[in-house]
């Protein structure tokens, strides 16, 4: 009688599941589960980590300082590079190498998607900018002039050519990975290019309000870093599990008073409060206006006669600076509880690799995605003047108006004002 093979080994629970490989960035679900109590000060390794990216956060720093001194344009061309290692990481993330060789110049669509955004949202910022900088010389400024009119149409064109691409590339039996990855890089586009716009938007108002807001993300998460490090024993959210509750109220505190005095420190410097008008990469010089002139406040007599002063000075913009602290060390922080989950959600430790101690790009900039918006969003609603000024009149001039037509309103503005003056006599 021949024997029945199939039944002579027990069925269990684990035959007919597939093994997949690990990522590098992976993590177990055994490793995330034990993670509830896995706290930074209970971390044998925390020291070697600690230094690991001590010393990555002091190559950014040095780096970040040198392209602050170097200015407006510089930080901007920084803005753009951390936006590619973005999307790098961003667009890997949903990446299947095996579908991938199916599907040549599948990936060329993808940055073509993200420079064409890039063109657009980039384009509608600068080009008052770039009209302000060329206007000495007349065939440049016509050449540039006609760009500025016709960018969104050219914008247009390559979205949809792009669209056109896709649509050309499908393959049956690819359908539903090539319009998932479609799905997916048009969110990447929406997230980088949503806070960038606001960022870039910061940057010419001033540095000033860029800088600040950045900076109190950079004091917020070294704060509670180094509170969880020595100090943390509660933990604070699931999502990420070594955040702990002192680490969060420490950070607050640090960052509410490094908002307070970073405001007065920066607001001395007209090369970070003057707003710049064009491209050039020259120092600036303006009236720094009433928020960054100081005023003066009598101390206490019961204060005063233990200080050699008897009155502080303060910047009307170090109260604007509070509110940006409160929102660094209270709201923003959701920002990175997001990215906590959605690492989660694909099982991943970090986004990437690109920065020792830290993951990836994507990683460190979380929580400043989130700010950048308020603190643009909270300028223009706070601090920029509601009413109409006569630079914002001229900017307005200057950006919608062609060379020719500027000089037949000067001519017409000077008939009028010679006619009233003519009246008055």
């Amino acid at each position: 009688m021949q024997k029945d093979h199939g039944s002579s080994a027990p069925s269990t629970p684990t035959s007919g599941r597939v093994r997949h490989r690990r990522r590098s960035n992976e993590f177990a679900v055994e490793m995330s589960r034990t993670n509830g109590n896995h706290l930074l000060v209970n971390d044998q390794s925390k020291y070697r980590s600690m230094w690991i990216r001590a010393c990555s956060s002091l190559w950014m720093l040095g780096g970040f300082l040198l392209i602050l001194y170097l200015g407006h344009l510089y930080i901007w061309a920084m803005v753009v590079i951390i936006q590619i290692f973005m999307a790098r990481e961003l667009f890997s993330l949903l990446r299947r190498a095996h579908e991938d060789k199916r599907l040549p110049g599948f990936r060329i669509l993808n940055w073509h998607f993200f420079f064409t955004a890039m063109l657009f949202v980039y384009g509608r910022i600068l080009s008052l900018r770039l009209v302000n900088t060329v206007t000495s010389d007349k065939i440049f400024y016509r050449l540039v002039s006609r760009l500025i009119k016709y960018q969104m149409v050219i914008c247009y064109f390559l979205y949809i050519a792009g669209f056109m691409w896709f649509i050309l590339t499908l393959k049956k039996k690819m359908y539903k990975y090539q319009f998932g990855q479609f799905a997916w890089t048009h969110m990447i586009l929406i997230v980088v290019f949503t806070q960038s716009a606001f960022t870039v938007a910061n940057i010419f108002e001033g540095i000033f309000w860029f800088l600040l807001p950045a900076s109190l993300i950079a004091v917020n998460d070294v704060a509670a870093y180094f509170f969880g490090f020595f100090f943390g024993r509660t933990p604070l959210i699931k999502l990420s599990p070594k955040k702990t509750w002192e680490g969060f109220i420490g950070a607050s505190v640090a960052t509410m008073i490094s908002a307070f005095v970073l405001a007065n420190v920066c607001g001395q410097f007209q090369w970070l409060t003057c707003p710049r008008k064009d491209l050039s990469t020259g120092w600036l010089h303006c009236d720094p206006g009433p928020l960054f002139k100081p005023e003066y406040y009598p101390l206490p007599e019961w204060i005063s006669k233990w200080l050699p002063w008897k009155e502080i000075s303060i910047l009307p913009v170090q109260w604007h600076a509070l509110c940006l602290g409160l929102f660094a060390s209270i709201i923003a922080p959701f920002g990175g509880f997001f990215a906590s989950g959605f690492k989660r959600a694909f099982k991943i430790k970090d986004f990437g690799d690109s920065i020792p101690g830290h993951g990836g790009f994507t990683d460190r900039m979380d929580c400043q995605m989130v700010m950048a918006v308020f603190a643009y969003i909270y300028h223009q609603s706070f601090v920029v003047p509601q009413d109409y000024t006569v630079e914002m009149i001229i900017n307005e001039i200057l950006s919608s108006l062609t060379l020719e037509e500027q000089q037949i309103l000067y001519t017409k503005l000077g008939q009028i004002l010679q006619e009233r003056t003519l009246g008055q006599y």
